[in-house]
């Protein structure tokens, strides 16, 4: 079955694993599933994530972190910039969730960033999700 959105796709498993407490959760593979991957395992909201090659595109292999009390620590995952509605937004446009509680994931002609890393190095690009 053809995805047509894999971002989408994505974080959709991650909410739904969340929300039934499933230690890990697989994904499909590319770049900015790979991309979204680091910055939630950089950010503490993941524990990490392997590579899974199957001999097609392959699989991502999420490892999910809940807090002491077994409580998620991502509790509203939104899908910003879709297929057909592209958001863009300059450096001084990128929303802070939560006050800065929360993380804002950025497509940037560096690469994948978070919010904050955006903010430092100085460049905008296309949101693609809010996790608060």
């Amino acid at each position: 079955m053809a995805i047509g959105d894999p971002i989408a796709d994505m974080l959709t498993r991650i909410r739904n694993a969340t929300s039934n407490k499933a230690k890990t959760v697989t994904c499909l593979n590319s770049k900015v599933c790979r991309g979204i991957a680091d910055v939630l395992r950089d950010e503490g909201y993941v524990d990490g994530y392997d590579v899974i090659e199957d001999g097609r595109q392959g699989l991502i292999k999420v490892r999910l972190k809940y807090g002491p009390g077994g409580e998620t620590l991502m509790h509203k995952i939104q899908r910003m910039s879709k297929p057909g509605r592209r958001v863009y937004n300059s450096v001084d446009a990128i929303p802070r969730p939560m006050q800065g509680l929360g993380i804002a994931i950025v497509s940037t002609s560096m690469g994948v960033l978070s919010d904050r890393k955006a903010r430092e190095a100085k460049v905008g690009g296309e949101l693609l999700c809010v996790i608060e």
